[in-house]
This record gives C-alpha cells, sequence and structure tokens, in this order.
C-alpha cells in the first residue's frame, strides 16, 4: 500500500530517492540557448548546473501600529492567526494577546521543512478602486515604501476594517503545509516545519513569532534588538486584484550565522523566498545557505516572488537557481522573466525552458491552470472550480500543495499538480491568504485516499 510505505517512510531514519529528471544530457539545450547567468561554469560539475539531481529525504490600525499593536480578538480558532482589527484602536490595547506561548513543543532532532525569508506581518484590507486613486497607488503592483508612506496609507484606512497576520510570501506557504502535515485524518506521521528569517524586538515581533508558532510553524530566529519588524499592507479591489505595500524594516537583515547553519544542517527541505534577493547583503547568507544543504543532501527549492525583483536581481537569482535549485515556483509572468522571454510567450514554453535548468518547475497560470516542468516538458495541471475572493496567497498555497505531495512520496507529478491546484483554489475563494484547518484536513485526507491509485505520470 503506497499509503502505508509513505508512512512507514518517514518514520525511518533512512531515505527515500526520487529523480525526476534524467541523467542524460540529450534533453538539455546547447550553453548558448541558455540565459548567461544559468550557463554551465568551466570546470562545473552536473549537479552544479542543476540538470541531474532530485532527491527528497525523509527523516525524522493607523495609531495601534505607529506606537503600540493591538491583537484584538485573538482566538485559537482556524483563522486565529489572521485577526480583525479596526483602525483607530487605543495604542497598546492589548498587546498581552501578541505574546509567546509560555511553554513551546520539543524541538525535534530534523525538520522537515526549513523556510528562509522575510517576516513581514500583513494588514489585509478590502478597498475600493476610488481608495487607490485617492492615493495614487497604482493597482496591482508591489511597492516598497518608507515608514511616512507607510504611515500615510494607515493613517488613509482610519475607520476601515481589516486582518493582521504573520505575513509574507513565504510563511503563508509555511502554515498551509503545516496545517496539511499536521491533519489527523490522513494518516501521516507530522511534518516539521521551520523558518528562520528577521522579526524585531517590537510588539509586532512578538505578535509575528506568537501567530506562526501557533499554526505549528516554529520561528527559530531570534529577535533584533531595537529593531523594527517589516510589515506589508495588502489592498484588495472588488475584481479580487491585490496591491502591496512593502516597508521592510528589520526584514531586511539577515546575516548567516552559526545558529542559522546548525539549522540548516539539520534540515530536509531548505526554501529560499525570492524577496531575500532584493537584499544585496544577503546574497551571500543564501549562497552560504544552499551550499550547506546541498552538503547535506537536502532539496532545495526557490520561490521567485515578483517580476521586479526577478529583473533587478536577475544575475543573482541564476547563479542560485542553476547551481543549487531543485525547485522553482513562479508564476507565468515570472517565468517569462527568468527566461528573457516577451509577453506574446506562453507559460508552458517558459515552463519547458525552464526545465532543462532545473529539475522540477512550478509555473501558475492563474485561472488558466498551471503547468509542471521535468526534462524539456510541461505537464498541464487544469484549473479547478472556483469564484475568486482574494487572489493573494493563491500562488504560495500552490506551493505548499507541491511540496506536501513530495513529501508524502507521491510520484505521479500531475496528481500532485492537482493537489496544489486545489490547495490554491480554496485560498482564492476565502477573504484572507491563509488555508484553514478544517479545509487543510479535508484536502489531506482526499489526499491520502487516492494516493494507493497514483503512478509514475505518464507525461514524465
Amino acid at each position: 500500500m503506497a499509503l502505508a510505505s509513505a508512512t512507514a517512510a518517514a518514520s525511518s531514519p533512512s531515505r527515500i530517492i526520487r529523480r525526476f529528471s534524467s541523467s542524460s544530457s540529450s534533453s538539455s539545450p546547447p550553453p548558448s540557448l541558455l540565459p548567461f547567468a544559468a550557463r554551465p561554469r568551466a570546470g562545473s560539475s552536473p549537479r552544479a548546473s542543476g540538470y541531474h539531481r532530485f532527491a527528497v529525504r525523509w527523516q525524522g490600525r493607523a495609531r495601534a501600529l505607529l506606537g503600540g499593536f493591538s491583537d484584538a480578538g485573538a482566538s485559537e480558532s482556524d483563522d486565529d492567526d489572521e485577526d480583525a482589527l479596526r483602525g483607530g484602536q487605543r495604542e497598546g490595547e492589548g498587546e498581552d494577546a501578541a505574546a509567546e506561548p509560555a511553554a513551546a513543543a520539543a524541538v525535534p532532532e530534523r525538520w522537515d521543512v526549513l523556510g528562509l525569508g522575510q517576516a513581514m506581518v500583513d494588514f489585509s484590507g478590502m478597498v475600493d478602486d476610488e481608495f487607490l486613486d485617492r492615493l495614487g497607488i497604482e493597482k496591482g503592483t508591489r511597492k516598497i515604501v518608507n515608514h511616512e508612506e507607510r504611515g500615510r496609507v494607515l493613517r488613509a484606512m482610519d475607520g476601515c476594517s481589516y486582518k493582521a497576520a504573520a505575513g509574507g510570501s513565504l510563511s503563508n506557504s509555511l502554515v498551509a503545509l503545516a496545517r496539511l502535515g499536521s491533519s489527523q485524518s490522513a494518516g501521516y506521521p507530522e511534518l516539521k516545519i521551520a523558518m528562520a528569517g528577521s522579526v524585531g524586538s517590537d510588539p509586532l515581533g512578538s505578535f509575528y513569532r506568537a501567530k506562526l508558532r501557533r499554526a505549528n510553524v516554529h520561528f527559530l530566529s531570534k529577535p533584533v534588538k531595537d529593531g523594527t519588524t517589516g510589515t506589508v499592507i495588502v489592498l484588495t479591489t472588488p475584481d479580487a486584484q491585490r496591491t502591496m505595500l512593502a516597508y521592510q524594516g528589520t526584514s531586511s537583515t539577515l546575516s548567516y550565522d552559526s545558529d542559522l547553519a546548525d539549522l540548516v544542517s539539520k534540515s530536509n527541505v531548505l526554501i529560499v523566498e525570492g524577496y531575500l534577493f532584493e537584499l544585496p547583503h544577503t546574497i551571500e547568507a543564501i549562497k552560504q545557505a544552499c551550499e550547506d544543504a546541498h552538503k547535506n543532501g537536502a532539496l532545495i527549492a526557490v520561490t521567485a516572488s515578483d517580476v521586479s525583483c526577478i529583473k533587478r536581481c536577475y544575475n543573482d537569482f541564476w547563479d542560485i537557481v542553476g547551481n543549487y535549485a531543485d525547485i522553482l515556483f513562479a508564476n507565468a509572468n515570472e517565468a517569462r522573466a527568468f527566461c528573457e522571454l516577451p509577453s506574446t510567450d506562453s507559460p508552458m514554453s517558459a515552463t519547458r525552458y525552464l526545465s532543462h535548468s532545473v529539475p522540477v518547475v512550478s509555473v501558475t497560470d492563474g485561472v488558466h491552470g498551471s503547468y509542471i516542468g521535468v526534462k524539456g516538458e510541461a505537464i498541464y495541471i487544469p484549473p479547478p472550480p472556483c469564484l475568486p475572493v482574494d487572489t493573494c496567497g493563491a500562488g504560495d498555497a500552490y506551493a505548499s500543495g507541491i511540496l506536501y505531495g513530495i513529501l508524502r512520496g507521491a510520484s505521479d507529478l500531475k496528481g500532485i499538480g492537482l493537489l496544489a491546484s486545489r490547495v490554491a483554489a480554496v485560498v482564492v475563494g476565502q477573504q484572507g491568504t491563509r488555508l484553514r484547518v478544517q479545509d487543510a484536513d479535508r484536502l489531506a485526507e482526499s489526499f491520502a485516499h487516492h494516493l494507493d491509485s497514483l503512478e509514475f505520470c505518464s507525461d514524465v
């Protein structure tokens, strides 16, 4: 039985190696056809070019924000990580609710997944187009803002309802993965999920750490003394488009110290958030983390995160993706940016192109579906029926589904893609970026019931 074998594998010290990419170079394009940064370096090993290895290892409120932070309505419900706030609450009200849990769970010997990314508190609200026009904000964009710009937008939201969450693209994926991985109905051992990043010693930092812990994601980095935790204001219009304003704060600082190196050495999967590439002084830390993860046999995944980020950091991205990545997550525009293809080229073409350099490529294309690329081929994943409410977090949820399917031992890439698209559809059909506990239970149980019948995808 596939379920029984996967369960046994997860609790055994042994590793299961699955290769979705071929050791043959016949499907690889000539180096001259690859983006410059993706071309194999002189004297580099096949692994350094990223062609041959794919391993899965088993073991084991305006005023409130500008001053104190108000965690109003905190609860242990499915939405306990996304608390409803009302702008203009009293400064400092309810700060005790953001304190760390008194008793932390025992730290495991190894982590199934360690995420390396920006730790940001999200403030999400519904606005109309007139609100964006009044503030001179371009709809559907992501912009880095300073302290003053952030305050101006939050003051404009004063009196409006919005939600606060321990956000950031990567944490959305990790929370969804943790909830899928802790489902009791699926019959699998629980996945151990952790994140490393940078938060301040302010109330927002305490809020962030506590909320992730409640969602069963261990935030392992110590707070930066006197630091200011980064925030993202997510404004969603009635047409389900999202506009993001990011204030980086301490999230822009990241160093590869002995503590982080120890965490990487004890992780089976390392996933690096693409937004970190915007910060020039973090590139060396990313390289060191990927190098150590590779030496310890961990699977390495990279999220593209944003088109403008890719364009600004193109060579740095390809240096990591081409030399270390086993999985690349991107949407259609990001995939085309990686390949330097025009917007008229199809996502399938970009997927095929990238799959010559990265063993497994995941490309989402909104309502049109998604693709999984392997060995120069692209497997099409049709979208499930969905009435979109809020597209924010859709790609993050999709990535969690891909990782969950791989970690549970499935080898049918189309089946894994269908699971990922269902996870994304659930998130798109709700307000907020997080997969709810009851939805995670339902999805994990459904996947477990079908795992026995999955066979290696004929497309591959």
